[in-house]
């Protein structure tokens, strides 16, 4: 029998790291913290918050707009990435809630798809780096809120920590790419960079 590659082992640790982490969430007792992350979690999917606030930010013209409209843009190409390539190509089972003994008031439905990586995370992550480099004083408040999206997907049981953290590297990339496009865009290849209003 040969021996592992390294690559191989150091696979292997973090998939026991990871698994390690998911079950000492799971074992920890939050019923204060449990309907209320459940809900969060619910109300991600699709990613109605952050389309919410897109809209809202919409409505406020300007620089409002336009970070809606970037925030959007990022959590499309984050969606795709995630849903149409990541999940497709890893096919990374979800985890088994029985075995790690998920509590009943945590859990939402167990999404058919791949695990890897959090759709939910990279979206909302995408969203909020997007719109926090227009609006910078709401770059906090969304990370923070993309951040609780991330852990309640490990709090309910549908996602690893290895799944979301992933996500998340996704939904930056995806805005970085957004912005990067956007800037190509307006200015042109060569141009130089004119401050403007938005």
């Amino acid at each position: 029998m040969t021996e592992p590659t390294a690559s191989a082992a150091v696979l292997r640790d973090l998939r026991a790291v990871d698994g390690a982490l998911y079950a000492a969430v799971a074992a920890t007792p939050t019923p204060a913290l449990d309907r209320t992350l459940r809900r969060l979690s619910r109300a991600a999917d699709h990613s109605k918050i952050s389309l919410g606030v897109a809209a809202a930010l919409a409505l406020c013209g300007g620089r409002g707009r336009r970070a809606a409209v970037l925030g959007a843009g990022s959590l499309a190409v984050a969606s795709v990435g995630a849903d149409l390539l990541g999940k497709r190509l890893v096919r990374r089972p979800r985890p088994d809630r029985e075995a790690a003994r998920v509590t009943v008031d945590r859990r939402v439905p167990m999404p058919a798809s791949a695990a890897f990586p959090s759709g939910h995370t990279a979206a909302a992550v995408a969203f909020a780096t997007a719109v926090g480099t227009v609006l910078p004083p709401a770059a906090v408040p969304l990370g923070a809120l993309a951040g609780a999206v991330g852990y309640a997907r490990i709090h309910t049981g549908v996602h690893y920590p290895g799944d979301v953290a992933a996500g998340a590297v996704l939904g930056i990339a995806s805005a970085a790419l957004t912005l990067a496009a956007t800037a190509r865009g307006r200015y042109g290849c060569g141009q130089p960079k004119v401050r403007t209003a938005w």
